[in-house]
């Protein structure tokens, strides 16, 4: 899911071919639930240059608890060459440090992107 939700971003950036992972890490902090019980998730694109894109996820259970976390790293430099790509028009009007709670995509574990 830190893979799928890291390409996910990227591609919520224009992005038609979203790179090569070089680094993915997971970290484990609560129980996510029982089979059948949805897990919500929130990722951030913490950084998207020419060469790199750096992605960040936490994925929260019912209660609210965060379940795991997740960083993603992608090299792009050839995916900006993709004539498909459409980043231009989704270029943000604020860069990734600035971003509010409210611009930030999320997604379940059913691969729905939701904006909230």
């Amino acid at each position: 899911m830190v893979d799928t939700s890291g390409s996910l971003a990227l591609a919520s950036r224009g992005l038609y071919s979203t790179g090569v992972s070089t680094d993915l890490s997971v970290t484990y902090l609560n129980a996510g639930g029982k089979i059948g019980d949805l897990v919500k998730g929130e990722v951030i694109c913490d950084k998207f240059g020419k060469t790199m894109a750096y992605t960040t996820v936490k994925f929260m259970n019912s209660k609210d608890q965060i379940v795991a976390r997740g960083s993603h790293t992608k090299f792009v430099a050839l995916a900006w060459k993709d004539e498909k790509n459409i980043t231009d028009e989704l270029k943000p009007e604020v860069n990734e440090s600035q971003a509010s709670e409210a611009t930030r995509s999320s997604f379940s574990d059913r691969g729905h992107v939701v904006r909230e």
